[in-house]
């Protein structure tokens, strides 16, 4: 429930809305702002010498609402920084946000911000920013860990995982404290700015305060003509800005004296850049990934030792580990299951001539002799899935992991089919989980395709939970196995729906996904599809 807003209130935030070439959508994204009542003095909407038609759509807006201001720039910047700091010079107001043409701010955001900034006196507040990927409407939060619960951080060092949330639009700052800090964006041309401006904040060492109210709504558009800079990851010298940007972030900070946030900064930078780019490497080409390795291997180089000294078979470390120890790409199968979420090593499980863990007989130097120390739920536990749609079948197979699970004891797998693109949407089974032959664990789950069917066409992923001996659990997801046939699409005769057509995939992240579609019609849609994407 959003506090009401007080008389005190009224005309305490400019809300800065950039946009270029985005006729589209910049109204959306300026009325959302207007939108949220007296406490926004203004909006103050600077346009980066758009060619689409952007900027007179913003003077015919301006022109009946008397809070829009519009800037036109004279030239286009070619990034996010120019405009919003132009914006930022602009604003008049106690309180500032930023806010893209294509994204939206929620009904009662500005409210829940100020009213939590005012009660802690914070020169810094942050909400929860869900990412709506579009046209699904599918949400995912962002940093949902940081925002779980309403707090009050002293300062950003007390709260090291602030660096993690490196947007800038889901916060409000105080102006002054901006102003005498001389807290930027970069200029011009500089992807992942907001890495940058938000290190520029936490060097200066702000009170924060932080609402689990969500304030931001970040729209993904992966089918868009023009992707964002997030989105465009095809080309390696994207890469090499996201790194740029990463040590950008870590020498603020380290300059500042914050060494523990820098430290931070490069913990997810193995967390989660390092993960994400890792995942994708097998969609690139050949070129793409030496020139990646190459330019990933300079950038770990300048880690130092207290930077590695976190636990060496955490998934982002032992990636990094194993890019330092091979001068050219490989493995990467392996390396794209350890750099999925939830983390999955799979086999082979080599060891050192003295029966030492290690990655394997031609990496040895990369051990892994803490990995049987962590405690079950961080175990990179690996489990195979393979579909067998005509006996609608799961077959599931749990990998030994030297040693660790057969001291865990399994006893049994809940077995998740989670709808990708309707929340909440789920259907569970546990089954037993027996020791077989091989040093290994099998399970059989029924697929309940006719259920399915019925609760929703689409992609359906596949979660499970290990539960052990002492109760403990660990949430992995499926390896998908892709032998001959294994993934080969097919029709099922149903009673209900007449036909259900079943295609099971590995995701980007090599996870078992279904999809389903019910009856003729719905198969048709999903075989026309398919057909579409193959054509050129």
């Amino acid at each position: 429930m959003h506090p009401a807003p007080s008389p005190a209130d009224a005309g305490a935030v400019s809300v800065v809305v950039i946009g270029h070439d985005d006729a589209a959508h910049v109204a959306d994204a300026v009325r959302s702002a207007l939108g949220q009542g007296p406490a926004v003095r203004e909006v103050v909407a600077v346009d980066d010498r758009s060619t689409d038609g952007s900027a007179e759509l913003l003077e015919r807006l301006a022109a009946a609402e008397p809070r829009l201001r519009v800037v036109r720039l004279p030239v286009n910047s070619g990034g996010c920084g120019t405009p919003r700091n132009t914006g930022m010079d602009a604003t008049a107001a106690p309180y500032v946000m930023f806010l893209d043409s294509d994204d939206v701010l929620p009904p009662g955001a500005v409210d829940v911000l100020l009213a939590a900034a005012r009660t802690a006196d914070a020169q810094v507040t942050g909400g929860l920013c869900v990412r709506r990927e579009l046209p699904s409407g599918r949400e995912v939060p962002w940093e949902p860990a940081l925002y779980a619960s309403p707090a009050v951080v002293a300062r950003p060092a007390d709260r090291p995982r602030l660096v993690r949330d490196t947007l800038s639009v889901n916060k409000l700052y105080a102006t002054d404290f901006l102003r005498a800090h001389g807290i930027r964006f970069p200029e011009g041309r500089f992807p992942y700015e907001d890495m940058v401006f938000t290190a520029r904040v936490w060097a200066a060492a702000p009170r924060v305060a932080l609402v689990p109210d969500r304030v931001y709504v970040w729209h993904v558009r992966r089918a868009a003509p023009r992707l964002s800079i997030s989105l465009d990851r095809a080309g390696v010298d994207n890469w090499r800005a996201r790194t740029h940007a990463c040590r950008t972030a870590h020498a603020i900070l380290l300059d500042a004296g914050e060494k523990g946030l820098a430290r931070a900064v490069r913990a997810k930078f193995l967390d989660h850049d390092l993960r994400m780019y890792v995942r994708e490497l097998p969609l690139r080409d050949e070129a793409y990934r030496r020139a990646w390795w190459a330019h990933t291997r300079e950038h770990l180089a300048e880690y130092d030792a207290a930077d590695r000294s976190g636990d060496p078979a955490a998934p982002g470390m032992l990636l990094a580990r194993v890019l330092l120890a091979s001068p050219e790409p490989r493995d990467l199968p392996r390396l794209r299951e350890l750099a999925a979420r939830p983390a999955r090593l799979c086999p082979p499980y080599a060891r050192t001539p003295d029966g030492t863990p290690c990655w394997s007989a031609e990496l040895p130097e990369v051990t892994l002799e803490t990995l049987p120390e962590r405690p079950v739920p961080l175990l990179p536990l690996a489990v195979d899935a393979e579909l067998r749609t005509r006996t609608r079948l799961l077959r599931l197979r749990l990998h030994e992991l030297y040693g660790t699970v057969g001291r865990a004891g399994p006893v049994d797998a809940e077995v998740e089919w989670r709808h990708r693109d309707r929340a909440g949407l789920t259907l569970r089974r546990t089954v037993p989980l027996r020791p077989a032959a091989d040093s290994a664990w099998t399970a059989a789950a029924p697929v309940p395709l006719e259920r399915l069917a019925s609760l929703g066409t689409g992609a359906w992923d596949l979660r499970l939970s290990l539960r052990f001996r002492d109760g403990a659990t660990r949430t992995v997801s499926a390896h998908a196995l892709t032998g001959p046939g294994l993934l080969r699409p097919r029709a099922v005769p149903s009673p209900r729906h007449g036909l259900i057509l079943v295609r099971p995939y590995a995701t980007h992240g090599g996870a078992l996904a279904l999809r389903v579609a019910a009856g003729a019609q719905g198969a048709g849609r999903i075989l026309t599809g398919r057909l579409r994407r193959r054509l050129p």
